[in-house]
């Protein structure tokens, strides 16, 4: 089982703390890969951390459950943490998330969209990010430009 999941047994919908990575993967245009979830938000690949992984770890395992592709020689970009990353979910979860932002273009396989978690998933170049890109991925973008990783 999840480890948020377990933990949703014991607090309801109370406010738990919940780690996460993503990964900024750019293509050899300097496209940035992002994930149209169910909910018709875009978003960067990646998801919530198990008991006993490291940041980079979930980022890794993420990306290849949710995409098919294998990532290597991921930079850090950031660690977002604190009240501007409180999210409450429609079925009235509410949590914190701390998310490891990586950027690599180290990226090999066959993009395999995983359904159960996306609708689509296509490049995209950073002049042109979709209008539904989630508020906080536009952060951890915004960030990677500004930075001058781009």
């Amino acid at each position: 089982m999840e480890y948020f999941k377990y933990l949703r047994q014991y607090v309801g919908n109370k406010p738990i703390i919940l780690p996460g990575s993503v990964v900024i993967m750019i293509n050899e245009q300097d496209e940035i890969l992002l994930q149209e979830r169910h909910d018709g938000k875009w978003g960067l690949p990646g998801g919530l951390m198990d008991l006993g992984e490291s940041f980079e770890e979930v980022a890794k395992r993420e990306i290849f459950e949710e995409t098919g592709l294998v990532v290597e020689n991921l930079t850090l970009l950031n660690v977002f943490s604190g009240s501007n990353y409180y999210l409450k979910v429609q079925n009235g979860d509410e949590l914190y998330s701390v998310t490891a932002v990586y950027y690599t273009k180290d990226v090999c396989g066959d993009l395999k969209i995983d359904y159960s978690e996306s609708k689509d998933m296509r490049y995209f170049a950073v002049d042109n990010l979709p209008s539904e890109l989630t508020e906080n991925d536009k952060s951890f973008i915004a960030e990677y430009i500004n930075k001058g990783s781009y």
